[in-house]
């Protein structure tokens, strides 16, 4: 396909969550992926840099609309408040214009962060972060039911703590469930034939790697991958479309729990609450978040099941009211500087963001200096675990973002619980994130076997709008990819760019998360 002078008509985004840019380039080296192989040979092809924290809900907003998390607005699955409680992300929060807002009409289908559906010009189908198919999930409300006819049972995701103690049944889980995301692709398509803008998302791979870190299982897997990237090549030969495959974020095993508040609250930077009042009475009497969450494991009750009867405002009051080790309910702010939340957001405690913060803002920087050093001290056999990233270098543009973002360094994961140890056994989660995905692209002007250098999921969207004859935003923090072939019209043409009208947040979240939150459990991602 190098060297053609055509320019694509329509654009498909093809999201394979999870999938790290080693394990595609090896397989494909081996000869096991050969649609994979397929994309690198006839098109361009490289490693994609996550964001930091290296995490979904940062990602896919970057690689749906060209910009950072500080101007699309989403930091992590739960959004945090001033007054020291949260709730989680919805795409209401997201501030700056998708793709499928600027591209139409459009076929957009279980991409992260998109519940509750948007209006658009085409159908979407949200994903990752619906509570259940229960909720309106769908535009236009009228496609779902004929999601429910086309697709008995389809569902948003797997229960996963169900499998933590019987894994070999996970794969197979894992594989009726990547069925039914291949029928809704299918059916997405045939609902908006004339798209112009396709963009889908396979969410199994991450899920499957977070509990099944077993190469032999992996291989098999991907190639269930590869025959429906098979499927697309073909597809997008016959609509003249560019295809982009691309991953939010990569993976690797982990072996060890950071627990990170555990090392604030050692060195003095954060306080738990007294056990007084209610608290206090209950621990006198020995009972505690653990002591509770057992004694109804024995009679067969589990704490993913009574979060999913109850309603999220009874949860946290009684959370608050038992004394346990949560990075939020259990800290005492009035003698707090600084704490960390969702995937590894570290907050200083400061009094103009927080209604009870103890920091003043001239002394942040300072504090910060404190931070970083004493998370880069952290050694496990003489060896560094911890990376720590200065939120102003990643978040430039927003005062509200995370003052740090600490994350495991290799096989180390971090965690947010006020535990009683620094260090902590990961089972039954195998396998985490980690920074470097995958992008591979092909169509009528992309060099054949091109290399992406330096790839940023932010590049994403410009390179494909670009690709297109279309403008850029004008606050894109990513750059259109050297991936045209000499002589192609995105190739010969400057970069047009465009000013876009951001999106206002929306304050509030009524939906009921509860069954979100138990899947998010099973992973690793909450408390």
């Amino acid at each position: 396909m190098s060297g053609s002078s055509a320019t694509a008509e329509r654009a498909f985004v093809l999201g394979l969550d999870g999938v790290p840019w080693d394990l595609i380039d090896r397989f494909t080296s081996e000869g096991a992926l050969p649609n994979f192989a397929r994309l690198r040979e006839e098109g361009a092809s490289g490693p994609l840099e996550s964001t930091r924290p290296p995490t979904t809900p940062l990602a896919w907003p970057s690689i749906a609309t060209g910009v950072r998390p500080d101007k699309h607005g989403v930091y992590g699955f739960q959004k945090l408040s001033g007054s020291y409680s949260h709730r989680m992300y919805t795409s209401r929060d997201r501030r700056q214009p998708a793709l499928w807002e600027q591209l139409s009409p459009a076929a957009v289908g279980n991409v992260p962060m998109t519940f509750p559906p948007e209006e658009i010009d085409g159908a979407l189908v949200a994903g990752m972060m619906t509570p259940s198919t229960s909720e309106s999930y769908t535009h236009p409300p009228e496609l779902r039911e004929t999601v429910a006819e086309r697709i008995p049972d389809y569902e948003i995701g797997l229960d996963y703590p169900d499998y933590a103690d019987r894994l070999e049944e996970f794969p197979g889980a894992v594989s009726e469930i990547l069925g039914k995301r291949r029928e809704l692709m299918d059916l997405l398509l045939e609902t908006v034939p004339d798209w112009r803008l396709a963009f889908f998302v396979y969410t199994a791979p991450d899920r499957f790697q977070h509990l099944v870190w077993d190469e032999a299982k992996i291989r098999e897997h991907y190639r269930a991958l590869d025959e429906i990237v098979g499927e697309v090549i073909e597809y997008t030969d016959r609509r003249n479309a560019d295809l982009y495959v691309v991953s939010d974020h990569g993976f690797g095993p982990i072996d060890r729990l950071v627990y990170v508040n555990h090392l604030l609250e050692r060195e003095g930077y954060l306080a738990r609450r007294e056990d007084d009042g209610t608290r206090g009475a209950l621990s006198s009497l020995g009972i505690s978040r653990d002591g509770v969450v057992s004694a109804l494991s024995r009679v067969g009750v589990s704490e993913e099941q009574l979060v999913s009867v109850l309603p999220r405002t009874v949860v946290d009051g009684v959370a608050a009211r038992i004394p346990g080790d949560h990075a939020l309910y259990d800290a005492d702010y009035a003698r707090t500087k600084a704490f960390v939340h969702d995937a590894g957001n570290v907050y200083v405690n400061d009094t103009r963001r927080f209604e009870k913060g103890v920091v003043d803002p001239g002394a942040i920087p300072e504090l910060k200096a404190e931070l970083t050093e004493l998370f880069e001290s952290v050694t496990d056999g003489g060896e560094p675990v911890l990376a720590v990233f200065d939120g102003d270098d990643l978040f430039p543009t927003d005062a509200d973002s995370p003052d740090l973002v600490v994350n495991g360094r290799r096989t180390y994961e971090t965690r947010t619980a006020i535990a009683g140890e620094l260090f902590g056994d990961p089972a039954p989660t195998a396998a985490s994130h980690r920074s470097q995905g995958i992008a591979l692209c092909r169509g009528p002007s992309i060099e054949a076997g091109a290399r992406l250098e330096g790839a940023d999921v932010t590049d994403i969207a410009p390179t494909l709008l670009h690709g297109l004859g279309r403008p850029v935003p004008d606050n894109a923090d990513g750059e259109v990819l050297d991936a045209f072939a000499a002589g192609s019209p995105p190739a010969t043409s400057a970069v047009e760019r465009v000013a876009v009208d951001r999106r206002r947040g929306h304050e509030g979240a009524t939906e009921d998360f509860s069954d979100v939150e138990d899947r998010l459990k099973g992973l690793g991602y909450m408390e």
